[in-house]
This record gives structure tokens, sequence and C-alpha cells, in this order.
């Protein structure tokens, strides 16, 4: 596929002869798990239960469906779903087809929407009508609008003028065979450059990943998984996650939200056995327990997308009653886990250790050399399932990555004597606010486009939540007489304005005289991030 970057020949080869690459396809994975146990329940939607076989069924009907209005393989389709059974129908049905679903979050908008429509040329959308108080119909409208690539708008609900996905079940249909050394899906970056990263990942790999996450974690039919984070984030999707559960012929129970009083009950009811938090939730449901009932099913927690600290690690155990796994991964492709009888420390103090014998890491200084055992560095990281490059960005992809095929991270870490991995931060300019993760120079260009903004600086301040938020730092074009409250206001309802998803709005908002800058006349974040223990005037 043009834009994309495959692995070496030689070690594909590899791959394969190490059995890493099973060539199976991921609609063909849960064919084999549906034939293995149909009756199963295979998810858990509000008052819907789906077995296997209904699943595997719907599936197949809806590729069908879509293959007669025209999607065909290889075609980009943006699929933003929240947390419902149509997430996982839709997603099999394109993996079945051979179209690529390209995985938006809910909290996307037309800034990112309208980004992966232009870039992947997108034939079509698949949204909800509404969700969380949001109607997703006027933001297909937009984008759509500005996309000449996108022919078709696919409703999950009242679909007005659009096409409703109820509509599109017809009888199953012969398809051309998928390869399983395609491209099966895109992921998102966070990215770090103002430009969200496209992250397309192959059947052979991505299979690779879940199939040993789940083997690693534990999973097996008797798997009760609540998808509490929204499914299409990498880290509950793959991490074994959603994926990983279906693979082993588990049970997936969707939460509409990860809130504490809707988790809860949705563990107890549905006796969940494991489920996957951000570092910032996790801390809220260990506020929260004391004051509900014990989750007794619950065997295990998984925090990712941001380094827990070491106080909150020790109170899992205590507070939810069930062992904590620590997991460190990116969409790019290296997951790290701490191990099920692991040492309290290690589970504590790190974030794991790569999945496959054949995850090469390396810690590095600035210049690419290796530094000393246990010293702090730069994570470079090749592997039979992290990328070589990121879809259509060529000039990204010769700094992204060595010319020897490593990736560079952006994450500075440490490795213990065992081996495993202490992330100490990030060395790239980019925000993890709950695990969202927020370009800063994105933001910056938007403020920049406010007539009254000279120059902006976003910096991450620390969080006892959220592990990070964002605080802007404005240098205005001119004096204002408006006061700094209102001013503050207005900035954040012009990012709203320009689509700007809710999680990259600034928390906080400074105003300066003037951004300090470096020798080199670069403005000097290191200083603002100072600055900020020191009162100002702030919203």
């Amino acid at each position: 596929m043009e834009g994309f970057t495959p692995w070496p020949a030689e070690a594909a080869a590899r791959y394969r002869e190490l059995g890493y690459w099973r060539g199976e396809t991921l609609g063909a994975m849960l064919a084999r798990v549906a034939r293995q146990f149909p009756g199963r329940t295979a998810l858990i939607c509000g008052k819907r239960h789906l077995s296997y076989h209904y699943l595997d069924e719907r599936a197949d009907r809806l590729a069908a469906g879509f293959a007669r209005l025209g999607i065909a393989p290889q075609d980009r389709v943006i699929v933003q779903l929240p947390n419902i059974a149509e997430y996982f129908i839709a997603c099999f049905a394109l993996f079945r087809l051979g179209a690529i679903p390209v995985m938006a979050l809910p909290a996307h908008r037309s800034a990112e929407i309208g980004f992966f429509a232009e870039t992947t040329g997108a034939t079509a959308y698949v949204i909800a009508d509404r969700h969380g108080g949001f109607d997703y119909r006027t933001l297909a409208r937009d984008v759509q609008a500005r996309s000449p690539s996108l022919q078709h708008v696919i409703v999950v609900g009242d679909a007005a003028e659009f096409t409703g996905l109820d509509t599109l079940y017809v009888e199953p249909a012969t398809l051309a065979n998928v390869d399983a050394s395609q491209v099966a899906l895109m992921q998102l970056s966070g990215g770090s450059t103002g430009t969200p990263k496209l992250i397309p990942r192959t059947h052979d790999d991505y299979l690779y990943s879940v199939i040993e996450s789940a083997r690693i974690c534990g999973f097996d039919a008797e798997t009760v998984y609540l998808a509490a984070l929204p499914v299409s984030h990498n880290f509950p999707l793959s991490s074994p996650g959603t994926l990983g559960t279906l693979c082993v012929g588990g049970t997936i129970v969707l939460a509409r939200d990860p809130a504490p009083e809707t988790a809860f009950p949705l563990i107890t009811t549905h006796q969940v056995t494991v489920t996957a938090l951000v570092p910032a939730l996790a801390l809220l449901w260990l506020q929260a327990a004391p004051q509900h009932a014990p989750l007794a099913s619950l065997r295990m927690l998984q925090v990712g997308g941001a380094r827990l600290s070491a106080e909150a690690a020790r109170k899992v155990k205590p507070l939810l009653g069930c062992q904590l796994q620590q997991v460190f991964g990116m969409a790019e492709g290296l997951v790290n886990y701490t191990r099920n009888g692991d040492p309290d420390d290690l589970v504590i103090q790190t974030q794991g250790c790569p999945i496959s014998p054949d995850d090469e890491v390396r810690v590095v200084d600035d210049n690419d050399a290796d530094v000393p055992a246990g010293e702090t560095g730069h994570l470079l990281t090749r592997g039979p399932y992290t990328i070589r490059g990121y879809y259509k960005a060529a000039e990204h992809n010769a700094r992204a990555f060595t010319a020897d095929g490593f990736y560079r991270t952006g994450d500075r870490v440490r490795l213990t004597p065992e081996g495993y991995i202490v992330v100490e931060g990030r060395s790239k300019d980019q925000i993890n606010r709950g695990g969202e993760k927020i370009a800063a120079e994105e933001v910056e260009n938007h403020l920049l486009a406010h007539p009254q903004v000279r120059n902006a600086a976003l910096v991450a301040m620390p969080d006892d939540w959220l592990g990070e938020k964002s605080c802007a730092f404005i240098e205005l074009a001119a004096p204002s007489e408006t006061p700094a409250l209102r001013l503050a206001l207005q900035l954040k309802t012009h990012l709203q304005g320009r689509g700007l998803a809710a999680y990259k709005i600034p928390d906080r908002i400074e105003f300066v005289d003037a951004l300090p800058l470096t020798a080199l006349g670069k403005v000097s974040k290191e200083t603002l991030r100072r600055q900020l223990a020191q009162p100002a005037h702030s919203v």
C-alpha cells in the first residue's frame, strides 16, 4: 500500500519462521473462535448479550453490506464509535472485507477527523448519531463538505440524511481473501509535532501482539474484561484488551464511561475479572473503593497510558483487592508488562518488560550511543510488531526512525538488572494528560491564529489525578484592557471553534509580557515550567 513502510524482507522471513506471524487475519481469528465457542457470550452491551456465533454472523452480513455500498479492499474507513457492540461488528466487517478502519476516538472533532479524511483519502465514516451530548452527524456534515473522497457517512442510530448501519446487514457474500501481511487498521499517535500520525498495523503484527499479550496476562475463556476506556484506544483494544479477550473466547463488558459509579456495579453484576485504566482513573477508583462493596471477582487491574506513581501502585491491592499489572506501550508497537508472580518491588517500581524475545530495546544518549547499564536515556526499539514508519510521513519518519529501523519512542527510561523498564519522562514536546497525548505545537498553532496572540507556548504541569495537565503561556500582540478571565475564556472558545478536541484545551492560561528565550532564541519551556510554581495571573 502506498505510504506504508514494510519490514525488511529478512526480518519478515525471520518473524514468520519463528511463528510470530501466523498468516491469520483478524477476521479469520474471530471466525475460528466462533466455531470453537459459538454459544459463549462475546459482548455485553447494556442489556444486550451477543454470542460469538451472532457476532461472527453479523460481521459477515455487514461486510457484504459494506461491499454492496461500494467500500472496497484497502479503502480507508474512519470509525468513530463509543463503547457499543456495533464498534466490534463494524471493525470485524471491515477486516473481512480487507478495508482499513482508522481508529478515531470519540473525543476527536473536526480538526482531527478532517486530517484523517484528507491524509488517508477515506471513503466512508462510521459514527453514532449522538454520544455524550454531542451530535456526530453535525461533525460528519462539516468533514464531508471538506473531504471530496468521503462518499459515505454510516450512522448507528438516527441516520438523518446519511446511511443507517442497520440497513446494511445483507446475506453474506463471498469476499476476496485478505492477506495477513496487509495493513489491517490504522491506530493514532499522539504526536509531538502538532500533526497526528497514522500508524499502519498489519494483521500479522497486530495479532501476534494481541495473542502473546493474552498469554502473558493469563487471559482465557473464563476471562471477563471490562472495557472502561474508549475501545478504539490501542491499550484497551490490544494490550490484551478486547481483542485479547475475543481471541481466547472470553467475554467483554462494555462500559459507557469509566466512572466508579458506572463501572463498579458492572464488575459486580457480570463478575468482571480484569480491566484496564489510565493512572488518573485508577486514582479515582482507589478513592471511591472504600465507599463501595468489595469487587470480589476482580483479579487484576492493568494500569498504563502514563506512569503510575509507586505510592498509588502500593494501594491497588489493599483497596481494590486485586493484583496490579503495570503496562507500558505505544500504538506504534512495543508493549511491556509486569508479569504474574513478579516480586512486589518490580510491579510497584517498574513498567514491565517486553512481550517478545525479539523486541530489541536500546537506551541511548543524545548522540545515539548506548548509555551504561542502569542509566537514563532515550528509548529506541524495533521488533516483530513495531512499525517501520508512519503512514505517508516520509519527512517525519526520517527523524522518528534510525537508519537501521529503530523507532525513537520519545520516552526517557532506564533498565533494571532484570531488564524491566522504568519510565522517567518524555523527551518529545508532548503532554500526557491522563493517557491522552497532546502535541504542544498543534495547540500553539491554533492559539497563534487568534488575532490578539503574538506568541504562545504550551507546557506540562504536574497533576495528582491526570499525571500532567496543560498550561498555555500567552504573549499578547498588544496590551489589552479585557480582564484576564474573560480573555482566557475567549481563547478557549477560539480553540473550541477551530474543532480542537476538549482534552487539548489548556487547563490553565498564563498571560506574560514576553516569553523567555534560550540563548538560541527559542522559547525556554524549562523556564516556563519553573514559573508555574510562582504566583501569576492564571485561569
